[in-house]
């Protein structure tokens, strides 16, 4: 699982490096393929084979559902295929770093099992607001269920 967030800069070709910590879980539970989408104001990178398995469960939603096809278009329509390179450098390119405002300073956050990839104000902005809703989101898991305290 990916966790954590990491600070780095965009080269003038469009290059991140992928943290050491991520690295290593690419090497060691998938490859070093990538699909990156829009997504939130933000890119999502996941893993080839975790891509494949949302696909399928993408298969499952009402395909002619105004939202679903607004949703899709928007997701599958910038989804592209990246390597990462020998030098554990990943290419992004223009377009999606135009659609996230990658220029300069980028943080890599974990997710889980996907990498999201922010420009550096955007995440500010996006972790701040998060804060402010803490508490309510907690209360939600755990009416659902998830982590209850013991």
């Amino acid at each position: 699982m990916f966790r954590g967030r990491y600070e780095h800069t965009i080269d003038s070709k469009g290059r991140i490096s992928i943290p050491a910590k991520f690295k290593e879980i690419l090497s060691e539970q998938y490859d070093n393929r990538l699909v990156i989408s829009n997504y939130d104001h933000c890119l999502v990178a996941f893993p080839y084979q975790e891509w494949a398995l949302m696909e399928k469960d993408m298969e499952n939603l009402p395909p002619l559902g105004k939202e679903t096809r607004n949703f899709l278009r928007f997701f599958y329509s910038s989804g592209t295929d990246c390597t990462v390179d020998r030098q554990g450098r990943l290419l992004i390119p223009q377009s999606l770093r135009d659609y996230a405002n990658l220029q300069k300073d980028v943080v890599l956050v974990g997710g889980g099992k996907l990498i999201e990839i922010w420009n550096k104000e955007r995440w500010e902005e996006a972790f701040r607001k998060s804060q402010d809703g803490f508490d309510q989101v907690t209360d939600t898991l755990i009416n659902f269920g998830f982590w209850k305290p013991k």
